[in-house]
């Protein structure tokens, strides 16, 4: 382990006395997303990273926040335990701060909850080089618990995470992947009615014309619902599943593999197919859906706004304009005061998430 808190503590001290803008990154595995920014000092903070704590029992995990996601997974599998929000690993290079920055959980999200819905406790560095305390180590401590979740998407906007706490989860006895042959709007109503039901789900996808779903639980009661849904639905096992959901939570689905620009739209699931021309990718059970090609922002905008949700430009295209869906007036004041709350003098990550931030 090595902590390097009072270096990045001495650091953005200086930035903050001088008013210089920092680009804060660890493993820099996520350059892609949000918004192109004018160049800044970057500040490195991989080197900090270890296990601070691990207490299986208790099912509670403490790291420094540039630990990356495949240690704090080896660790886990000692114990025969996970991150259950199945968060992509970008060729081992992720870490756990970058992962709650971006906000990024896998195939099983809509199951297991989020990566912001596992975080119990953050220290962070604010604007002014303070290091601050937010929530606790124990799932029964929630004092100052939203603030650590605030964290979740904001870019490394509203500080530097120098320790994390999170839940972690027992692994699954036993793990099937089904599919079956539909239509995107059948699809969508079948997986809907599916996932309504108190069955063993952890994954459903929807691409060209195939279904999967992913069964994980009790070895009994996931091969009882194979059973039921091959008779019932006409699912047929999927021998190579785990590799179909390593290639999805890894964006490395054919899908992904294009130079078209890719836009993620947060939806109602039982939303019918979006109008698009373009290549269409469903997960989440419907509730996130991957679109291809060069489309008009506002259109899209419109149509997330129409099915309960919103949509983001995720990779590729332009991206020195507002990549992120626009907030309400009131609750982009919100979002600035917070911001200022923090980082008075808007030095960390400025404009990565929207350009006013």
């Amino acid at each position: 382990m090595k902590d390097i808190t009072q270096q990045l503590i001495e650091a953005v001290k200086t930035a903050h006395d001088s008013t210089s803008p920092i680009r804060v990154v660890a493993g820099n595995t996520k350059h892609f997303l949000g918004r192109e920014t004018p160049t800044q000092q970057i500040l490195n903070i991989g080197e900090h990273a270890g296990i601070v704590s691990y207490e299986p029992i208790e099912l509670v995990i403490t790291v420094l926040g540039s630990t990356k996601l495949i240690e704090i997974q080896k660790v886990l599998d000692e114990q025969n335990q996970m991150l259950s929000f199945e968060p992509p690993l970008f060729n081992d290079q992720a870490t756990i701060g970058g992962t709650l920055a971006a906000n990024l959980s896998g195939p099983a999200r809509p199951w297991s909850g989020s990566v912001r819905d596992m975080v119990l406790g953050v220290k962070l560095i604010n604007g002014c080089g303070e290091l601050l305390n937010f929530g606790g180590q124990v799932m029964k401590n929630v004092a100052g618990y939203d603030v650590s979740r605030m964290q979740a998407g904001a870019m490394g906007g509203l500080g530097i995470m120098t320790q994390i706490s999170l839940k972690v989860m027992p692994k699954h006895e036993d793990e099937k992947t089904l599919k079956v042959a539909l239509c995107e709007a059948d699809a969508i109503v079948l997986m809907n009615k599916l996932t309504a039901t108190p069955k063993p789900i952890t994954a459903a996808s929807w691409y060209q014309d195939q279904l999967h779903i992913r069964l994980s639980g009790a070895a009994n009661s996931v091969e009882q619902c194979f059973k039921q849904w091959s008779k019932e639905h006409g699912f047929s096992q999927v021998h190579e599943g785990p590799a179909f959901w390593q290639a999805l939570r890894e964006y490395q689905h054919d899908f992904f593999q294009s130079s078209q620009t890719i836009w993620r739209y947060s939806i109602k699931p039982t939303t019918q197919p979006i109008a698009l021309a373009g290549d269409t990718l469903l997960d989440w059970s419907g509730a996130q859906r991957w679109v291809k090609g060069d489309f008009n922002t506002e259109l899209l905008n419109e149509l997330a706004l129409g099915a309960g949700g919103s949509v983001a430009k995720w990779r590729n295209g332009e991206r020195s304009t507002e990549t992120n869906f626009p907030l309400a007036r009131p609750m982009q004041q919100l979002q600035q005061r917070l911001k200022r709350s923090i980082d008075p003098r808007n030095i960390l990550n400025p404009g990565r998430l929207y350009s006013w931030l």
